[in-house]
């Protein structure tokens, strides 16, 4: 992710001084993202990802390293949080910040997806959805519709009539079907809600992990694969479907988990809902960007797009 906070060799050797993880070798900034700040961290031991917090609070926390503590241990190949030697905590505190240590996954991200990886990231989210049913914390998605509703008018002053159109309609449609019987019985439980390609790791095609769970929450799992269908199943130049790899993302993920008929039916408002949010923050970051010493806000363009073909063009699935 984008470094705000700059981290010094000495400062990643006192760390590590608590975690039982060898001996510093070297400190890398991670280039890309908007929220954390992320090190390479290189120890005679192994590579470690170093994450230091600037949004969420240490209130916050808890909830996502635990969920990935829990998921890890449940064979979902996700970062494992590293704890303090003395206290145990997972928790931990750098330059001020509060940090996190996790192991570095192996692989690379898989930016031109074929079926067959759309494949395994459904498959496997079916069964990140499954183990997270017995996660005994709560902490709703933070970035939901009451979200939404609070920061549109907050980036409405920036855009012209038309988009402000798009964007009242869209959220007023999203409250509508926040206030439904169908959506009120969609299966819920600990969600990753950012699922996109960078943030999973394949060796060819093989699925080695998804990390980044830094907006993870409890919400709809349906909302959880609408987000994975709008980044891995589209075509990126026009965000138009791509029905070949979706096709295979579905099948996989219901193979694991069937879908409801709530969810059936609610698969396109979902596939909305999530273009929705993201264009949401993208026009956020976009127009009130904070300092970072490597930062590159995303086109909030693209997800608008992604939004107007999803209205234009509605996913059904076949009975």
């Amino acid at each position: 992710m984008a470094v705000f906070t700059e981290v010094s060799d000495k400062e990643a050797r006192d760390l590590l001084r608590h975690l039982p993880l060898g001996q510093f070798q070297s400190l890398r900034g991670i280039q890309g993202g908007i929220e954390n700040t992320n090190y390479f961290l290189t120890t005679d031991q192994g590579e470690w990802v170093l994450t230091l917090f600037e949004r969420l609070t240490a209130e916050q926390l808890p909830f996502y390293l635990h969920l990935m503590k829990h998921l890890a241990h449940a064979g979902i190949p996700v970062p494992d949080p590293q704890a303090h030697k003395q206290s145990g905590d997972i928790l931990l505190r750098v330059c001020g910040k509060p940090a996190a240590v996790v192991n570095r996954l192996r692989g690379s991200s898989q930016l031109a997806p074929a079926p067959v990886h759309c494949a395994a990231v459904g498959d496997m989210l079916a069964r990140m959805h499954l183990a997270g049913r017995d996660f005994d914390r709560q902490q709703p998605n933070l970035r939901a519709l009451p979200w939404w509703n609070e920061t549109a008018p907050v980036v409405m002053p920036h855009l012209d009539s038309g988009l402000v159109d798009l964007l009242q309609s869209e959220l007023a449609y999203q409250n509508h079907i926040a206030a439904s019987s169908a959506y009120a019985a969609l299966p819920r439980g600990p969600v990753h809600a950012d699922l996109f390609r960078d943030n999973v790791m394949f060796e060819g095609e093989q699925l080695t992990g998804f990390f980044d769970f830094y907006f993870a929450g409890v919400d709809s799992w349906l909302f959880d694969l609408a987000v994975c269908l709008n980044d891995w199943c589209i075509d990126h130049a026009t965000g138009a479907h791509d029905a070949p790899r979706a096709q295979a993302m579905l099948a996989a993920y219901q193979r694991v988990r069937p879908l409801t008929e709530a969810e059936r039916q609610l698969l396109n408002a979902q596939l909305r809902a999530g273009a929705l949010r993201f264009w949401i923050s993208r026009l956020w970051d976009f127009y009130l960007p904070r300092e970072a010493a490597m930062l590159t806000p995303h086109d909030p363009r693209h997800f608008e797009r992604v939004l107007r073909q999803r209205i234009a063009h509605p996913v059904s699935l076949a009975p």
